[in-house]
This record gives structure tokens, C-alpha cells and sequence, in this order.
């Protein structure tokens, strides 16, 4: 393991003013996005579209992508290689390695992440392929009581320090991802309580397999309401709650945090990440890493449709641009409805 090179890479991701976008729908994901808009899902409707992003101006927002499998092996209309896209505009294209979710039979409404057979192989692969930094994905339900057990919790933990340590061994920096998920009527006290005990348990798993705290992201949830709550938590409330559970979990080893959007909407993700910006120095670059909030607008902009290439540009560098503000505490409503 090259440290040296992996902290490198790491803070690269986290570079001031820069943040990661998650392209890296499965293609039932991205089937799901394109029914939405009415665009058939084909090899070259995804490509197509994913195309369209790294071209755009957004990408000067943007340090690094993480791809999928099919994706990381496509090439654009003229034949040049996403990945070469993706570097061209100063990005590094990075690599969803998990393999997705299976029940756990004695914990019923919880999973763990599968996905660490044969995964040194695949990740030499994706580094040949021109990847530099991996992710895994671990979901984490909640409930107002009861749920997650200890066993989905340490389960999960589990897989992302192997995981993890697997990643730095092949030269790719881990974002390591435990998502407790924004689905239900908790509270935002509930989801302090949850996430501080997932991360307590993930940073105990990452020393057991002695990752390289210096050589990797971290990758987790804001503490914020459940989707159904009947109250919901103010942006200021977010970001005292978050920045108290960072401060408390983890540790200024790690090099930077970027913020998974979890289901917010794309305006309260970006008003979410820029209130966090705002508490003062942190120990860490703290950006964001979003999927849907980077990409809902653009996808309805496009909608599949050549003639409308550049209007899903100007949607993606708007919302690119939006979160690159945030991730200075520099974001406001006036500039969001200024475009």
C-alpha cells in the first residue's frame, strides 16, 4: 500500500469547492430514472446521457464520478472513453464495487451489503480500467425503537473495513458509505442516536482491518428527520446535530466528508451542506457526494432528447455549481432562483 498516493487521491476528491458526483445507477436504478421521463433504457441511452454530464461545464465542479461496471467500459459517440472524459475535465473516475443488499434472515426489514467475493480481482480490474477510488454502500434501516439491531449494524460495519482495507491494498481509495436512511416518522434525535452508533462501529471495524484513515473518504448521512416525521428539522438544526456527530465519531485522521443526499430534495441537500459549511473550521474537507440531487434536474431537462443536450447541461452545472457554493458556506437562496 502506497499511502502516500492514496492520501493523495483523497484529498483530490475533497479539493475546495469541488464535490463527487454518484453516476453509478445500476441499470435497474437508471431504468427506474428513465421510466420517469419517458426514455427507454438502452446501452446507448445510458451512455448517451452520461455523456452529456462530462461534457458539461459542470464538471468544473466536480473532482471525481463514481461509475458502474457498465459504465466504466463505455466510450462516448467519437469513440473517447468516459473515464478519459471524466479525466479531460480534471476529474478522477472512481467505481461502485458492492454488489447490492440481501435480507438478513434473523433480523427481519434489515440487509447487509454483499459483494467481497472475489473482490481483489475486481478491483485490480477497475484500477487497469483507470479507476482511483472505490465505493461501497451500506444501508442501514431505522425505526423509531427497535430497529437497526446490533447485528445489521456490525454486519455492515463489518464489510466496509474488509472492503475498505481490500480497496488500499489494489491502490484505490475507499469512500467508505454507511446510509442510515432517511425512510420513516424518527426524529432527528433518533437519527443522531443511530448514525452515532454506526459510525462508532464502522471506525472500529476500519481499525481492525487497519485501513489507513488518511487514505480514504467518508461517505455518510446528514442527521436529519425521517421522510414521514411530522416535524422536520430546520437547516440550522441539521448542520448543529451533524458537525456535534462528526466531531464526536470521526476522527481528523480522515482527509475529507463528502455527504450522501439520501433522498432530500435537491434545494435541502445543497441548503443542508452549506449550513454545515458555515459552523467554522472543521477537521475536514467537507463536501458532497450526491446521486439524485445532482442529477433529478438535468435527467427532466434532457429527457432523452439530443435537442435538449445543452438545457440538461445548463440544469447539471446549476445544481453542480449550487453545491460547490455550499461546500464553502457560501450558498444562498438568492443564487439558487438567479439561474
Amino acid at each position: 500500500m502506497n499511502l502516500s498516493a492514496l492520501n493523495t487521491t483523497a484529498l483530490a476528491m475533497v479539493t475546495p469547492g469541488k464535490g463527487i458526483l454518484a453516476a453509478d445507477e445500476s441499470t435497474g436504478t437508471i431504468r427506474k430514472r428513465f421510466d420517469a421521463i419517458n426514455v427507454e433504457s438502452t446501452e446507448q441511452s445510458r451512455r448517451d446521457y452520461r455523456e452529456m454530464l462530462f461534457r458539461s461545464e459542470g464538471m468544473s465542479f466536480i473532482s471525481g464520478v463514481i461509475l458502474y461496471d457498465e459504465t466504466i467500459r463505455q466510450a462516448a459517440a467519437d469513440g473517447t472513453p468516459l473515464v478519459k472524459l471524466i479525466e479531460q475535465a480534471g476529474g478522477i473516475p472512481g467505481i461502485k464495487v458492492d454488489e447490492g443488499t440481501q435480507p438478513l434472515a434473523a433480523c427481519p426489514g434489515e440487509t447487509v451489503t454483499t459483494g467481497l467475493d472475489r473482490l481483489a480481482d475486481r478491483l485490480a480490474a477497475y484500477y487497469a480500467l483507470g479507476a482511483r477510488f472505490a465505493k461501497w454502500r451500506a444501508v442501514i434501516a431505522i425505526d423509531k425503537d427497535t430497529i437497526p439491531s446490533m447485528t445489521a449494524v456490525h454486519g455492515n460495519a463489518h464489510a466496509l473495513g474488509r472492503y475498505a482495507a481490500l480497496c488500499q491494498a489494489a491502490g484505490l481509495v475507499p469512500i467508505v458509505e454507511p446510509e442510515v436512511l432517511m425512510d420513516g416518522d424518527h426524529d432527528i434525535g433518533r437519527c443522531f442516536d443511530v448514525t452515532q452508533r454506526v459510525l462508532n462501529e464502522v471506525f472500529s471495524e476500519l481499525r481492525i482491518q487497519r485501513v489507513a484513515l488518511e487514505g480514504m473518504i467518508l461517505k455518510p448521512n446528514m442527521v436529519v428527520s425521517g421522510k414521514t416525521c411530522p416535524v422536520q428539522a430546520k437547516a440550522a438544526e441539521v448542520a448543529e446535530k451533524t458537525v456535534q456527530l462528526l466531531k464526536e465519531c470521526v476522527p481528523a485522521a480522515v482527509p475529507g466528508i463528502a455527504f450522501l443526499s439520501g433522498g432530500q430534495s435537491d434545494e435541502d441537500a445543497t441548503a443542508h451542506l452549506d449550513a454545515i459549511n458555515r459552523f467554522g473550521p472543521l477537521p475536514w474537507k467537507v463536501t458532497f457526494s450526491y446521486g439524485r440531487a445532482l442529477q433529478a434536474a438535468p435527467q427532466q431537462a434532457w429527457s432523452g432528447k439530443a435537442a435538449n443536450v445543452p438545457a440538461g447541461q445548463r440544469a447539471f452545472t446549476h445544481r453542480a455549481r449550487m453545491n460547490a457554493l455550499a461546500s464553502h458556506g457560501q450558498w444562498t437562496h438568492e443564487l439558487e432562483k438567479a439561474a
